[in-house]
């Protein structure tokens, strides 16, 4: 493992669109993300997991909600989720990462980030694990692009990015890297389609990218918001630093990660495919059901699909 490379996990969602599924399994509202669709593990338990086997334990961030401790959060991961952050709201995945980079630069301002959300579901984990050692292999390489990992495009999906390859780039490992041609968030069906036949890829938001280049993206993109963080982070560490968090908080706009950044600035993403991987975000029932059926996996939930009710 290299001491120079950092995870954030991103567990501070709420993922409503499960929501109705996961209140008739269970009998309440819970996050999806601390949720075990299939055999034992939770999907945020499945994420630490592949995380620690990239970077050093201590080396971890995990972005919760406040609200989560009341209604979901494991007493045990505690112990393995590293250095807890609590968001007293949730302001968007972009400012939760940047939020996880303030953390990190005040112990490693030279460090290799690599973003996990903790709700996405791989197949096989090692074949995953290769790329995603890769993508931090690429970011070392390349500090001035942002390494983010595309997925085959199986269907039209219109609840996902997509990425339209450039030019070919010079990989390692003999995996595929290109420059972004663009990025579309989002998109309508059509595009979809078109965009399928294209070859164009999904967006993962898996990305490793040095925290220095990340950061000044950041400040192009959401000045306000960098400037907001740098006059927070002098209290990190400090007993005055959740005071200051709920302070901080009160100004932080939302900003998403994928539309508000990674949209606007194309020019800026080394995309690396991942193939050879089974990879679906568990944002819909439909989709964790197709997943596991692939796999020969049955649900834990046994429920009827709204639309069928």
């Amino acid at each position: 493992m290299n001491s120079n490379v950092w995870s954030i996990i991103l567990a501070g969602g709420e993922g409503e669109r499960l929501r109705p599924v996961i209140r008739q399994w269970l009998g309440c509202d819970k996050p999806k993300q601390y949720c075990a669709f299939v055999g034992t593990r939770s999907m945020l338990q499945h994420t630490i997991d592949r995380a620690d086997q990239i970077t050093p334990p201590q080396q971890k961030l995990t972005i919760v909600a406040r609200d989560h401790r009341r209604r979901g959060w494991p007493e045990h991961l505690k112990r393995k989720a590293g250095k807890i952050i609590v968001q007293p709201e949730d302001r968007g995945t972009a400012t939760a990462i940047f939020l996880a980079l303030s953390y990190i630069k005040r112990r490693n301002p030279k460090a290799i980030v690599i973003v996990f959300p903790s709700d996405h579901f791989v197949h096989p984990e090692q074949r995953f694990l290769e790329v995603v050692r890769n993508a931090v292999c690429t970011a070392q390489a390349i500090r001035d692009s942002l390494i983010l990992l595309g997925v085959p495009a199986r269907n039209p999906e219109t609840d996902y990015g997509w990425i339209r390859r450039g030019a070919s780039l010079r990989g390692s490992g003999g995996y595929r890297l290109h420059t972004a041609a663009s990025f579309v968030e989002k998109p309508s069906l059509e595009f979809c389609r078109q965009a399928m036949a294209a070859g164009a890829l999904w967006n993962t938001l898996i990305l490793a990218c040095s925290i220095d280049f990340l950061w000044s993206l950041g400040r192009q993109r959401f000045p306000d918001t960098i400037r907001l963080l740098e006059s927070f982070s002098p209290a990190i560490g400090t007993p005055e630093e959740e005071a200051e968090l709920d302070r901080l908080y009160q100004e932080l706009p939302f900003h998403n990660f994928s539309s508000d950044l990674l949209e606007s600035m194309p020019h800026q993403i080394a995309v690396l495919e991942l193939n050879g991987v089974i990879w679906s975000d568990w944002g819909r029932q439909e989709r964790i059901e197709e997943t596991l059926r692939e796999i020969g996996k049955q649900p834990a939930f046994a429920v009827k699909r709204a639309a069928a009710s």
